[in-house]
């Protein structure tokens, strides 16, 4: 765990954007039985939290991709820490929906974005990669480049790994889960015996728990 990984495991699990419940895990949208929840939304209500991420986000794409001509936030959950990165590096702003809308254009990437622009996408939460990557293709259809994607969270899931290269579409997260179990310990969160059973979930997160 590096010092930034650390940091930011820090601020989320101090608001509870992270929550871990070993005994009595969550059920996701999916399906699955989960010991964790991640709601990167939450630091938006913290203004040290919000900014030292955007800060971080802003960062790496001056270090990563100085080519950069525009920002994309994936909806619902990236779209307003991508707009406060684009504002701070003074760039135009999209964000792409999960679905087109049912009326009007029924647009599925909303903003201005040119051909051939060269994008860096923002995402919250990294899981199975499905959702994040089919932003990735949305803006590639609008005829956008896509240089690669920033998140503030994943799981790890070795299957979005395969599928980010497959897409041949450059990740970095500012933390991850590994980071968060190991602060999580640090700092009591969580017990010594719960580590097994936190890495089994992860090793096989469709059946853990049925």
């Amino acid at each position: 765990m590096n010092i930034l990984e650390k940091a930011v495991a820090t601020h989320l699990l101090n608001i509870q954007a992270v929550k871990l419940q070993v005994e009595e895990p969550f059920t996701w949208a999916s399906g699955w039985l989960s010991p964790i929840y991640c709601d990167n939304r939450k630091t938006l209500s913290y203004p040290d939290v919000r900014t030292f991420i955007k800060n971080e986000f802003v960062r790496l794409i001056k270090e990563q991709y100085p080519q950069a001509e525009c920002i994309a936030g994936v909806a619902t959950g990236a779209i307003a820490i991508g707009a406060l990165v684009a504002d701070h590096l003074n760039l135009p702003f999209v964000y792409v929906r999960s679905a087109p809308k049912d009326h009007g254009l029924e647009n599925l990437v909303e903003g201005y974005l040119k051909r051939k622009q060269k994008v860096v996408v923002i995402e919250d939460l990294i899981s199975t990669g499905s959702s994040s990557l089919k932003a990735v293709e949305a803006l590639q259809s609008a005829g956008a480049q896509a240089l690669g994607m920033l998140a503030v969270f994943t799981y790890g899931f070795p299957k979005a790994a395969e599928k980010f290269a497959a897409a041949k579409i450059n990740l970095t997260t500012l933390c991850n889960y590994n980071a968060i179990v190991a602060e999580a310990l640090e700092q009591k969160y969580i017990s010594e015996n719960q580590i097994d059973i936190l890495n089994r979930w992860r090793e096989q997160p469709e059946t853990w728990g049925k």
